[in-house]
């Protein structure tokens, strides 16, 4: 699905900004992406740093940093967690969250509770809000090579 040429995956779960996507794994664990509208505000991006394996992230404080040509900020966390794993493409090559947003993860988390999706959007909600803040903001989606 897309809005605007920005690509929306409906199962997944989302931020009410619409700026990182969550997919809940078999174990219980969580990943966590960039969406397509967040890469295409961020624009190329050159640099990724996660936090270490093992340190706790509650909710506000971000599990990752990201930096582009102009751009540098937190990847939000929503929800109380420990990260697992930074993924390791991503820190040798960050131009994947450009090419590749729903495939080139950026961490996998621990949440502190089962409930931790719950404040998140999905289906046709997520669909709605997504779309929305692509017309609101005038933004067209175009994917950087990696």
């Amino acid at each position: 699905m897309e809005c605007n040429g920005c690509e929306f995956r409906p199962e997944l779960y989302y931020d009410r900004e619409y700026q990182i996507w969550v997919r809940r794994e078999d174990d219980g664990d969580l990943t966590v992406g960039m969406t397509d509208i967040s890469q295409t505000i961020a624009g190329r991006i050159l640099h990724v740093r996660v936090r270490k394996p093992g340190t706790l992230r509650p909710s506000g404080k971000p599990v990752a940093t990201i930096e582009s040509g102009k751009w540098a900020g937190p990847v939000p966390n929503v929800f109380d967690c420990v990260i697992e794993a930074a993924n390791a493409e991503v820190l040798e090559n960050p131009g994947l969250l450009n090419s590749v947003p729903y495939e080139a993860w950026i961490a996998r988390v621990k949440p502190a509770s089962a409930h931790a999706v719950d404040g998140l959007l999905s289906g046709e909600a997520a669909r709605s809000g997504y779309c929305e803040r692509c017309r609101r903001e005038d933004i067209h989606c175009r994917r950087e090579v990696a």
